[in-house]
């Protein structure tokens, strides 16, 4: 999982494997997974191998947020795996935002890289965005295996989340979320984009649904925020969000004409 950098990220990003280009449109129907990290040497091998063994036909992204320690060098050593490197970190939403552009599937899904996401449940969410009735499926925690203080304190802020901004799910905290590549148009990029992806879905009209999903404990590794971080950061993209949303231009669908 990336930390937050300080301030926010400008394009191009400062990576050491490029993007692909503008004119290479996504496959009808293919699956893109995109994986961000950041100073997870102990969770990055097992984490990509199990993705792979659950999805060996999906795209594999892993993007490295500007890691100081032995992350890179054991992405790459996995074959399989589009890796993408940052040279400085710039937070868990720059490089999901870089691994989405990146996507050469239709469908993205977003997945932590702390190995507490499950990956057998990635093919019931892609389900339900492939069936047509859903645009986004979102993951819910159904027995989280974080502590009582990291519980408590997700409480609270959906509390103040949802009397702010109405997003139509009740986890925004679950990493794992899968929705069409093209939704990528509604994104403003900012650090802490992520946590706020329903929110912008929803501002847009998209049809959401909740899935229940396993959550597990962490098995190596550190989570790089604390209960505070994410208490200061929340409320300050909480405001600037709800102004956001109010004042974001969403196209509608249109007809052109030439002669």
């Amino acid at each position: 999982m990336s930390a937050d950098a300080p301030t926010g990220f400008e394009t191009p990003f400062p990576l050491s494997t490029g993007l692909r280009g503008p004119g290479e449109g996504p496959d009808a129907g293919s699956v893109s997974i995109i994986v961000p990290f950041f100073n997870e040497e102990d969770c990055v091998e097992f984490v990509l191998q199990e993705i792979r063994e659950c999805q060996p036909e999906a795209e594999l992204i892993a993007v490295d947020d500007g890691s100081t320690d032995s992350t890179w060098e054991k992405m790459t050593a996995i074959e399989g795996v589009h890796a993408i490197h940052f040279t400085e970190n710039r937070g868990q939403s720059a490089a999901i935002y870089s691994g989405i552009r990146a996507a050469k599937g239709s469908i993205c899904v977003l997945l932590d890289g702390d190995g507490q996401n499950d990956p057998a449940d990635i093919e019931k969410l892609v389900a339900a965005v492939k069936s047509g009735e859903w645009d986004v499926s979102c993951g819910r925690r159904a027995k989280r295996k974080d502590t009582w203080s990291r519980r408590a304190a997700s409480r609270i802020a959906n509390r103040v989340r949802r009397t702010f901004i109405h997003d139509g799910i009740s986890d925004t905290g679950c990493s794992l979320k899968v929705f069409r590549k093209d939704c990528i148009d509604l994104f403003v990029p900012f650090n802490g984009l992520h946590r706020f992806l329903p929110a912008i879905f929803t501002n847009a009209g998209l049809r959401i649904t909740e899935i229940d999903v396993n959550h597990r404990e962490r098995k190596a590794g550190e989570s790089k925020y604390t209960n505070f971080d994410r208490a200061i950061r929340g409320i300050y993209d909480l405001i600037g969000v709800c102004w956001l949303l109010k004042r974001k231009i969403i196209f509608p669908s249109l007809e052109s004409r030439r002669k």
